[in-house]
This record gives structure tokens, sequence and C-alpha cells, in this order.
């Protein structure tokens, strides 16, 4: 191998550490800053089913693809295996409380947080900063959590900030660089 194309370590970075410990590695990935969606569906009883998301991310321009993970040990895990579509609402930075209350394990996860209703019936969050209406086109495990590819069929932006998570504590856009 070409010495010029090898990596060298930084002098001044830490020595690497072997993915031994899973908190260790989490308090690691912890250090990419990601936005917060709450992704939801209805359930075949009809009830609406939410839960708040940091592994969104945009796959595809063309055609419009979006992805997203949920933990395999995760209640909600069947109902959107089953869900042929989905919302994902990007959550906007008023919206701490509200990715919390889906965080939780609690009965009625919409229960005072305004919402309406789309086409397919699935509900939209008020007051998010945008909205990702979406046809799911594949599945698949990996590891331990299931990874959801699909189609945006529409979308609505609006002029909020986002919310923003990193290292385990919410944080606002603050200034551009």
């Amino acid at each position: 191998m070409n010495a010029a194309l090898q990596a060298s370590p930084d002098p001044v970075a830490p020595d690497p550490t072997p993915v031994l410990d899973s908190r260790i590695l989490r308090t690691a990935l912890g250090q990419f800053a990601t936005g917060i969606t709450v992704v939801t569906t209805r359930a075949d009883g009809g009830q609406f089913v939410g839960l708040t998301v940091n592994s969104f991310s945009a796959l595809s321009l063309e055609p419009p693809l979006i992805l997203w993970s949920l933990r395999v040990s995760s209640p909600s895990l069947p109902v959107f295996e089953g869900a042929e579509r989905f919302v994902v609402n990007v959550l906007a930075e008023a919206q701490v409380e509200v990715s919390r209350r889906f965080a939780l394990p609690v009965a009625d996860k919409f229960d005072g947080v305004p919402h309406a209703e789309n086409a397919w019936g699935l509900p939209l969050l008020h007051g998010a900063a945008a909205w990702f209406e979406c046809r799911k086109v594949s599945q698949q495990m990996a590891g331990d959590h299931c990874l959801f590819i699909a189609e945006v069929e529409r979308f609505t932006l609006s002029d909020a900030a986002p919310l923003l998570f990193h290292a385990g504590g919410y944080f606002t856009l603050g200034s551009r660089l």
C-alpha cells in the first residue's frame, strides 16, 4: 500500500476504544447531533401509535426515500411492521415535552398533544418543523433494530426551527456558522 494513502492517527487524539462496552459506544454515538422526530401511524384496531425517533435520515431524492429504525424490543414494532404508511413528524424546538411524552410507555401518548389526521387517517402533530407522509417500501432486521425504508408521498415544511439531540440532551439550533 502506498504510504501516502495510509491513515495516520492524530497525535493529540485519544487512543481508540475497542467496542466491548455498549454504554461507552452509546456515549460515543451520542456525539453525532441529530434531529428529533415522532413517527406516527394507526394500528389495526384504529388507535394511534407514535414514538420518539432520532434515527431518521434522508436516503434518496429520486425516488424520494427516507429511513429510520426501531428497537426490536419495542412494543410498537409489530404495529410498524404491519403498517403500510406512517408519518415522520420532525419536531420543532418548542416540542421538547412532546418528544419526552412519545418516548415514555404511556397508554395514550396523543392525549393532550394537538394533532390532526391526514388523508390516510394518520396523525400529524401540530407545531412540527416538517411532516413526511410516507409509504413503507421495505423493512429489514439489522442487529437489535428493524430498519424501515419508505417513499415520501407528501411533505409539508413549516418555518419552525428543529429540535436537536446531542450527548443525551436537547438543544436548539442557535446561530448558523
